[in-house]
């Protein structure tokens, strides 16, 4: 830092310079530019401790592992330590203020989901703007404005009780809800009778990664025994599956499914809309599952093994009678879809109705006696109708670069319901006949953005070992890019996940000042199936850093932008990309935001259900894969060198990625950071990994986080 005599004298040089061509308000805004650079941070003295960790010979020291006791006083003080020194940094930016405000202005528009049937009455959710929570309608016919069946926002004063899944029974006469609290992973199901509108009395507890699948009067549903240490880091383990009967106790619930033996397992439980099939789908990891079915009319029947190994994926989408349509990715890396008969499960059996392609097979459902099928071409959707033998019969035309969010549709019904997205204009509903296969627009948000002045183009560009990436770009049509044109990039990369066209309100706020946006499709993702996604796991992971290196490097030769005008982020898996990124690479730009990341590469699966993530992520516990981590784990190597202006947010629910990974990453970065940016630490209270978060509480989040790129990338 220089010394501050020296500088305001070259300070004031400046402003004698600047005075006849600029205007006060600017003068004023470049001054208090000045005044935030000189801020001495005060980063809370947080102390080491001589803990190490001996891998394969390799001794790690881990000297800020205290902070991953969640349940500490001294923790919590931390905590709010880390807090103040973020609060006053970002209050003294002058536009912080002006942000919210716009923020608050483009939020303030309605949203619908696509509505659905159930029973004789239609269902959907609806936010007039500003609600926390979106509200549960039920409606009598589409055209129907319907009535509250349930609102969320009464159940908490600050709206961070939110719904965690909702079913109704076939009959349309029960709701069943989940509930989370301050966005934990945990939830409590509760059942509303539909016609009274009230609450019945049984309420079920310690409910995590599960269905609410109903048959006859009650549910299938999964949970875990009462932690015995902390509800929000306890390693989850020994999952099994339930059936509720309404009007008994918890304590009455029948066991339905376990497996004693292997603590790590995850079940699901779900039920044809026949209600005669209850199929089981067992878990380890995020990818990969054995599957069971068993016949519930028959009360002496055993389950039937469809698989019996990890190996590969399935998605049964609906059955007629005792014959079922699955999609999955056995010896079918784009997957494929097949039918089967309960007499005859055997994947030797199964007949394939539509074979893989050479574009991934999204979705599918069964409308009106045809197959509706959804595909990736290009991360862009695109929908076509098959009849029930796998013959191609017509595509059905989606408007431009979108993707197909929600289709709902019933075997029976002569109609469907779809919404889809864009990165510049929010969700639309659309009314499908299945007589002629026509599309009516019936929901269309009025958004105080407009998305007429804008353009998302698709481009490619090669990364580090040749392989061919896709990216949007997202600007304004009349925006002539140069070298010093603001630019956001953001990358996710795992988990077989796609990340195509959507809209995300806050990016308004970037795009409407000029900033481009761009979304890189990385390996590890499933834009291009499953071959895709496993060129970007365990030792092939710095796939993924390089193919978002690559994409700023991209972006700045072309002179879409420069690295000093480039900002990056990314959440949960791409928090752990932008921590990999900025480590190995802290000058590829000028601000990078870490969100709710996993950071500590050789702990992660220690807490909550971090142990499924091995699959995608490898393990510690093995050499050769410990080698792999800790070349890349942000956590490890941090080094003393000058960082980018860093923002890493997390919550202090968060029981996904635990926040211990943010805190102790913070921590080293403010302890080993050369440069003069701000190394700040947001802690959301009462906020878990992001699902269901209040609005309130994302307005907030989002004011800061585009408070501190705006004034880091030097817009006004």
């Amino acid at each position: 830092m220089p010394d501050p005599l020296t500088f305001f004298t070259y300070q004031q040089t400046i402003f004698d310079k600047m005075r006849k061509s600029l205007s006060l308000a600017v003068i004023c805004t470049l001054f208090n530019s000045f005044l935030i650079a000189q801020k001495d941070f005060h980063y809370p003295v947080t102390e080491k401790q001589d803990v190490t960790d001996v891998y394969f010979g390799t001794t790690i020291m881990d000297p800020y592992r205290w902070l991953e006791d969640d349940r500490s006083a001294r923790t919590e003080d931390w905590v709010r330590q880390e807090n103040r020194v973020t609060e006053n940094y970002l209050k003294d930016i002058s536009s912080r203020d002006k942000i919210r405000t716009r923020l608050t202005e483009l939020w303030n528009f309605n949203k619908e989901s696509a509505p659905y049937k159930k029973g004789n009455s239609f269902f959907c959710f609806r936010n007039n703007g500003l609600q926390n929570q979106s509200v549960m309608y039920i409606k009598k016919t589409l055209e129907d404005q319907g009535e509250i069946l349930l609102d969320p926002n009464t159940l908490s004063a600050d709206g961070t009780i939110s719904l965690s899944g909702t079913s109704i029974s076939k009959d349309g006469k029960t709701l069943a809800y989940g509930i989370s609290r301050a966005g934990s992973d945990w939830v409590e199901i509760h059942f509303k009778d539909i016609a009274g509108k009230k609450d019945l009395p049984d309420v079920l507890k310690w409910v995590k990664f599960s269905g609410m699948s109903w048959k006859g009067d009650g549910i299938y549903y999964s949970r875990y025994a009462e932690p015995t240490g902390s509800e929000l880091s306890q390693k989850n383990q020994f999952h099994k599956v339930y059936y509720h009967t309404l009007g008994t106790t918890q304590a009455n619930d029948q066991l339905v499914f376990e497996d004693k033996e292997h603590g790590d397992y995850n079940f699901g439980a779900f039920v044809t809309e026949d209600e005669n099939f209850l199929f089981v789908s067992t878990s380890q990891s995020t990818s990969g599952e054995k599957l069971v079915v068993k016949d519930l009319k028959d009360p002496k029947a055993q389950f039937k093994v469809l698989s019996g190994d990890f190996n590969y994926e399935y998605s049964v989408i609906d059955n007629i009678g005792d014959t079922f349509y699955m999609i999955t990715n056995l010896n079918a890396p784009k997957n494929k879809l097949v039918s089967f008969t309960y007499g005859a499960t055997d994947p030797d059996s199964w007949k394939t109705l539509i074979p893989e392609g050479i574009n991934p097979l999204e979705s599918a459902k069964i409308c009106n006696k045809k197959l509706l099928v959804n595909y990736f071409q290009d991360v862009v959707s695109k929908l076509y109708c098959y009849d029930l033998q796998g013959k191609l019969e017509r595509e059905i035309r989606l408007p431009g670069l979108c993707r197909l969010n929600v289709f709902n549709a019933d075997k029976d019904d002569d109609f469907a319901t779809y919404s889809i997205s864009s990165f510049i204009s929010p969700g639309q509903t659309y009314y499908l006949d299945a007589k002629t296969w026509d599309s009516k627009l019936i929901f269309q948000p009025d958004c105080k953005f407009d998305s007429d002045k804008y353009i998302t183009e698709q481009v490619f560009y090669t990364s580090k070992d040749g392989t061919r990436i896709p990216m949007f770009i997202t600007r304004k049509k009349d925006l002539r890019m140069t070298p010093e044109t603001p630019c956001f990039v953001y990358g996710y990369g795992g988990f077989n996940i796609s990340i195509g066209p959507e809209f995300r309100i806050d990016r308004a706020v970037f795009l409407e000042a000029g900033g481009i946006y761009c979304v890189p499709n990385l390996r590890g993702g499933g834009e291009y199936g499953e071959d895709w996604h496993k060129a970007g796991v365990k030792c092939k992971k710095q796939n993924v850093f390089d193919d978002f290196i690559s994409a700023c490097e991209f972006l700045v030769a072309k002179k879409y932008t420069s690295f000093h005008k480039i900002a990056i982020h990314g959440r949960s898996n791409g928090g752990l990309l932008i921590g990999a990124v900025m480590t190995q690479r802290p000058d590829i730009c000028k601000v990078a935001v870490p969100t709710v990341g996993v950071l500590d590469m050789l702990r992660f699966h220690l807490f909550t259900i971090g142990r499924a993530w091995t699959v995608d992520y490898g393990c510690s516990d093995t050499k050769e894969e410990f080698d792999c981590l800790v070349k890349y784990s942000p956590l490890h190597n941090i080094k003393e060198v000058n960082y980018p202006a860093t923002l890493v947010l997390t919550g202090d629910h968060d029981d996904r990625v635990v926040p211990a990974h943010s805190f102790k990453f913070a921590a080293s970065l403010q302890e080993k950071n050369k440069s003069a940016e701000p190394m700040l630490l947001r802690i959301d209270v009462n906020a878990g990994h992001g699902a269901g978060k209040p609005t309130s509480k994302q307005i907030e989040e989002f004011a800061d986080m585009w408070s501190f790129t705006f004034y880091n990338l030097g817009i006004k």
